[in-house]
């Protein structure tokens, strides 16, 4: 899975820029370590490039001459700003391009002569042939700068990932960290390294796929310099979530956490330089994109999709979608043993299934029967109490399997049929949600009819698990989550309602869905199905001697506009831009079904988990694919959802409506 580049900022176009400076061999030297060009640790690097695993990489320590590098660091302080940026794959603070230093005026490059030094000398004649040569990788250009500073406080990240792209040849790390407090590997941060297996497929060819779990662990280090070769379904990476302080005094004490670091890549000569030579870029992509699909890799995915054709009566096959009844006492008895009564009234799945129609989304609290809701939170909480193997292996000598390849995808789950023992999730699994009594209910709360449905149950662990951005090809179709995480902090839990107990209307605790037009499309902006109190954002209660701080613990559920813009990373979400594309949005919950109409194109997926979360995130996921509906259906087929906003206190357990407001957008 290849990360598209990002762009300057509102797409403006670089500023002239004036010449590198060329440097001597001399004058190049004089910027590293002294006896760095040595053959003897030339050698010495060689060697260890030659035989790292699991994949060849290096790591130099004390690079840059120190006094050089403590004046970098301080004028990136003094002069540099950093935009926040999150995504599906990270979660950082990033500089401009520093390839655009040539482009400032004279004034701002004045505030910036050691960074502008540091960054000729590690492009430098002399520099790109020490990598070249400890790499064996071939002439790396000069011309072609492309490198940032990228600060990573505490809860910030970058999931896995190769670097693939364009005419990468080889990347790097290069840490500022605070030369006075060293970092601890406690802290998180860390450059980590996945191995590949080569895994035969059904057709007899080989495809490389990453392992979940990384085994090379290379912690930050103040004036250290890691690389490696970028190499198309091999060079597979991440860095480590950098973990939040205890306490605001242990905090300041650690002197912030702050990772920075300037990180960047060699090129591939470009034209009019040594080596370079005509269509090497465009052959070396299309042999980048030809590797990552060799073997079909996806076939070795998991976990695989196991659809299970929905079978229905002659007299269900008769009706439509809106003719469903239930009419057997028995259909009733058993669906009351899963789901909350008030979900059965047939006033509540009236507003419900018209709700939906408008809305394509809808939010359901409190879904599940109280007293089999109990047990499934003492299974839970039974089940997170246990230690977990830190092996994938290890976890899957039991039922539940880990997810992967890691740059789609890592959490914990369970499929039908898999459970070694009797449970809660078993039952959800196995009995009610395949079930034609709740297919039926689904029906008529959807209106649409299903053709068959895909389960699974999953479980996130903190500081380790998420979902990257997939898109969906193909007609519109149902997605059910049942959010079953029994701890708080989520920004969207039963503290957060509390918190409103002078509210003097229902209206406050409203969960809003997405709002949407076009029938089968989630096209417009939603406020998001947690309350206004979380804004949004998944937050952990972090109180430090009467100091109340924010933390995000991730965990959440998007649903995102997948971008046209192919200079644009489609999963950016959060940044300066005023327009985050967010079609909706679910914090991890306890108890709380969303059904999504999910259209072609859509982008969607579950934020990292936090190590700072209270506990892990856990859900039952099912897939539907249903029967395609008329784009437009008439006016009278319809309901009117602007007056639908809060039931009346008969009704008052059922909460799911978005009372007044409307998409401004298609």
């Amino acid at each position: 899975m290849k990360r598209k580049a990002d762009v300057p900022a509102g797409g403006k176009k670089p500023v002239k820029k004036r010449s590198k400076n060329a440097l001597t061999d001399e004058e190049a030297k004089a910027r590293f370590r002294e006896g760095l060009f040595d053959k003897s640790v030339l050698a010495k690097y060689t060697a260890g490039y030659a035989s790292s695993t699991p994949y060849k990489h290096s790591v130099i320590h004390q690079l840059v001459d120190d006094s050089l590098l403590r004046k970098v660091r301080n004028e990136i302080k003094a002069n540099v700003s950093f935009t926040p940026k999150e995504t599906d794959i990270y979660k950082i603070h990033q500089s401009g391009d520093l390839a655009n230093l040539d482009g400032l005026d004279n004034d701002a490059l004045a505030k910036l002569p050691s960074l502008l030094a540091l960054r000729d000398a590690l492009y430098s004649q002399t520099f790109r042939d020490y990598v070249s040569h400890i790499t064996g990788c071939g002439p790396l250009s000069g011309r072609k700068t492309d490198m940032a500073i990228n600060v990573y406080t505490p809860g910030c990240y970058l999931l896995c990932h190769d670097d693939v792209i364009g005419s990468r040849k080889v990347s790097y790390i290069l840490y500022l960290t605070d030369p006075d407090t060293p970092w601890q590997p406690e802290w998180g941060g860390a450059l980590r390294l996945f191995p590949v297996e080569d895994r035969v497929g059904k057709d007899g060819e080989v495809a490389k796929t990453p392992l979940p779990d990384t085994v090379k662990v290379i912690p930050p280090a103040w004036n250290q310099l890691s690389f490696f070769a970028v190499q198309p379904g091999e060079s597979f990476h991440d860095v480590e979530e950098v973990y939040h302080a205890a306490s605001k005094e242990e905090l300041e004490k650690n002197g912030g956490r702050i990772r920075m670091a300037i990180s960047g890549w060699f090129h591939i000569p470009q034209i009019g330089e040594d080596g370079w030579v005509e269509g090497a870029e465009e052959k070396a992509a299309r042999k980048s994109g030809l590797m990552q699909l060799q073997g079909n890799p996806d076939q070795h995915d998991r976990p695989q999709a196991k659809p299970v054709p929905a079978e229905k009566t002659e007299e269900e096959s008769s009706q439509d979608s809106d003719e469903f009844v239930f009419e057997d006492e028995a259909d009733l008895e058993f669906l009351l043993k899963y789901l909350a009564p008030t979900y059965l009234t047939p006033d509540t799945m009236e507003r419900v299934a018209e709700h939906f129609e408008e809305e394509f989304s809808i939010t359901l609290p409190d879904i599940l029967h109280p007293k089999f809701a109990a047990k499934v939170r003492k299974y839970i909480e039974a089940q997170e109490a246990k230690s977990l193997p830190e092996k994938s292996e290890e976890i899957e000598k039991g039922a539940w399997k880990v997810a992967r390849p890691p740059h789609k995808h890592r959490y914990l789950y369970l499929q039908p049929g898999e459970a070694k023992e009797d449970s809660p999730l078993k039952e959800l699994l196995e009995v009610f949600l395949p079930s034609r009594q709740f297919r039926l209910w689904l029906q008529m709360a959807t209106r649409s009819v299903v053709e068959n449905h895909d389960l699974l149950a999953r479980r996130f662990r903190k500081g380790q698990d998420y979902t990257l951005a997939t898109g969906h090809e193909g007609k519109p179709r149902l997605e059910l989550n049942i959010g079953i995480t029994p701890t708080e902090g989520w920004g969207d839990d039963a503290d957060d309602e509390e918190d409103d107990e002078d509210a003097s209307s229902d209206d406050e605790d409203i969960e809003n869905g997405a709002n949407g037009k076009g029938k089968g499309k989630a096209k417009a902006k939603a406020n998001g199905s947690a309350k206004s109190k979380g804004k949004g954002k998944a937050v952990e209660k972090v109180v430090e001697k009467e100091e109340v701080e924010a933390v995000e613990v991730g965990g959440h559920e998007v649903y995102m506009a997948g971008d046209d813009d192919s200079n644009e990373d489609a999963a950016i979400y959060k940044s300066s831009a005023e327009d985050d594309n967010i079609l909706f949005f679910q914090a991890a919950a306890w108890n709380k079904m969303t059904l999504v109409l999910r259209d072609s194109g859509t982008l969607r997926f579950v934020k990292y988990v936090s190590k700072s979360a209270k506990g892990d995130r856990w859900d039952i996921s099912g897939m539907y694919e249903i029967q395609e509906q008329d784009e437009e259906p008439d006016e009278d087929e319809t309901g009117d959802a602007s007056g639908v906003g809060v039931l009346d206190d008969s009704e008052e357990e059922f909460q799911g409506f978005s009372p007044d407001e409307q998409s401004d957008s298609d």
